[in-house]
């Protein structure tokens, strides 16, 4: 289930044909328990993937009110949906943006969380919070939070991927219309971080590999866990201008960028300790950035325009 606000329809008719399976979809809101209630009854659901939020940082600093009702609000209405229903099972998306600016790396599940930096990351805190209150006060509530680094790459078709509306907001999809001439040149904000090249650096995790994370967790759930939490990620660090020329590998495409100034709250380096996810998930990364950057390189000189006709 969605709503739709930034995403399009054709994406599931492209996963029915690559599936060759029908996945059934529904067009509606969190807010709606209501609609929530009809779709409980309906279905008999086992355990929920809950993917659903508002995620653009900028936006979120500027709408802050939008993203607390969307995110939590909408997230209370799920979960007071599924309790009613007797469904206490979750996995929820959360974020690396749950530990704000790293006190070390590589980030482990025992760093220090809520120093977020911006509202979108709030969002993520306080429903983990949410969560973890909601699993001690009702035994009968196992839910594992997965905290994401930053997916990047698409599905080996060329048929799925991101599909940003207007200006991407991510590196990877900005650099990807860069070479396929959407956008003229890349900005790269600061060049004077304490990194080797002096740009930002983050650890990028294929979007497969990510799925494949969500496929173990959901195994893990059947153990009763309770609230567990979990970084997924690669434990590789890698800057912009790594990115960006791994990309001009991939693709064979010129990648020009423009340096201009670093933005509020942004930090030098952050990348994950996953090694809990590999001890009792028994998940790990199976994707490099190689792989991340031709991937992510077929869909968009498939898609030039997205999901949408050419223009």
């Amino acid at each position: 289930m969605d709503n739709f606000p930034k995403a399009s329809m054709e994406s599931m008719r492209r996963v029915n044909e690559i599936t060759g399976k029908q996945v059934t979809t529904f067009s509606m809101d969190m807010l709606d328990k209501d609609a929530l209630r009809d779709l409980f009854k309906k279905h008999k659901i086992l355990c929920v993937m809950h993917f659903a939020c508002l995620k653009t940082v900028e936006e979120s600093c500027y709408k802050p009110l939008l993203y607390y009702k969307t995110n939590i609000g909408g997230t209370i209405s799920l979960l007071e949906v599924m309790k009613e229903f007797s469904v206490y099972n979750m996995i929820f998306s959360s974020s690396a943006a749950v530990y704000g600016s790293p006190s070390y790396l590589p980030i482990d599940e025992k760093h220090p969380v809520g120093g977020c930096i911006n509202p979108y990351g709030k969002t993520k805190y306080f429903i983990e919070e949410i969560l973890k209150d909601n699993c001690t006060a009702e035994k009968q509530w196992n839910v594992v939070l997965l905290r994401y680094f930053n997916p990047v790459g698409a599905h080996v078709t060329g048929k799925l991927g991101e599909d940003p509306q207007g200006i991407p907001n991510n590196l990877m999809p900005y650099v990807s219309q860069v070479a396929v001439g959407r956008l003229k040149e890349l900005t790269v904000y600061g060049d004077n971080y304490d990194t080797p090249d002096e740009t930002e650096v983050r650890d990028y995790i294929h979007v497969v590999d990510l799925a494949q994370g969500h496929v173990a967790a959901l195994k893990y759930l059947k153990k009763d866990c309770g609230c567990k939490v979990f970084n997924l990620g690669t434990g590789k660090g890698f800057s912009v201008i790594d990115m960006a020329k791994a990309y001009e590998s991939a693709s064979g495409k010129r990648v020009p960028y423009q340096i201009a100034g670093r933005r509020e709250g942004d930090i030098a380096s952050c990348y994950a300790d996953a090694s809990l996810a590999e001890k009792e998930l028994g998940w790990a990364v199976k994707l490099d950035l190689a792989k991340m950057c031709e991937d992510l390189w077929r869909w968009q000189s498939n898609n030039p325009t997205g999901f949408r006709p050419d223009s």
